[in-house]
């Protein structure tokens, strides 16, 4: 059973920086595809940005795309997002996830991690 904990959010001025982490542990995530998710108050849950087991393969949500970068680093079992320009609609809950597909859908994952709060003020 794998197991993955998020790092890196936090409160940040609209503008600015912030990278997440999402270490694993439990199981060796190199062949699988990995994915960003977010949940803002009173929202569904959205797709935000997925990468594929190789690294060589990635995939954005339009509101995210050309300010978000997804990376991974399977020797550390770990995988990132980059949030550049960060808006005050990007506030929410982030939750990485590990699955069996190269997916936008938050079904075809089957682990979570337990969220890490971002705050974007204007």
């Amino acid at each position: 059973q794998v197991q993955l904990v998020e790092s890196g959010g936090g409160m940040v001025q609209a503008g600015g920086s912030l990278k997440l982490s999402c270490a694993a542990s439990g199981r060796a995530l190199g062949s699988y595809p990995m994915g960003w998710f977010r949940q803002a108050p009173g929202k569904e849950r959205e797709f935000v940005a997925t990468i594929s087991g190789s690294g060589s393969s990635t995939y954005y949500a339009a509101s995210v795309k050309g300010r978000f970068t997804m990376s991974r680093d399977n020797a550390k079992n770990t995988f990132y997002l980059r949030m550049n320009s960060l808006k005050p609609e990007d506030t929410a809950v982030y939750y990485c996830a590990a699955g069996n597909f190269f997916s936008t859908t938050a079904h075809d994952y089957d682990a979570w991690g337990q969220g890490t709060q971002v705050t974007v003020s204007s």
